[in-house]
């Protein structure tokens, strides 16, 4: 069976950036990861390959997953993006900072969730 997509995951939290990575490859995704935005440019720069989806938690050290996403979309405008949140508002709180299209998966989730999420994302 072909790979999938490529995911860049960032996430500062090692055990859910583990357990994510765990559930993305045994989707057979190829899954880039890093643990800040600034590690993420990193990862980038070093990885030529195309990536499809950005899944990226909002609230990281340093640069947030926002920027992130935003700086990343500049030169690459087809990329998908999925944010994590372990915020309990709800979205209408937050539609007025991200893009009306934005899609989030909430803390705690699902694996269906995340998949699904994901698959939903890319497709």
């Amino acid at each position: 069976e072909p790979h999938r997509e490529t995911i860049l995951l960032v996430e500062d939290e090692p055990g859910i950036r583990g357990l994510v990575r765990k559930i993305l490859r045994r989707e057979r995704y190829q899954v880039l990861e890093a643990g800040s935005g600034e590690e993420a440019l990193g990862v980038l720069s070093s990885h030529g390959e195309s990536i499809h989806l950005l899944l990226t938690d909002i609230l990281l050290p340093g640069m947030s997953g926002r920027d992130l996403a935003e700086f990343l979309l500049r030169t690459r405008p087809a990329l998908k993006v999925v944010y994590i949140s372990g915020y309990t508002g709800d979205e209408s709180n937050r539609a007025g900072e991200f893009p009306a299209d934005a899609k989030f998966l909430q803390k705690p989730f699902t694996l269906g969730a995340l998949t699904g999420k994901v698959r939903q994302a890319l497709d």
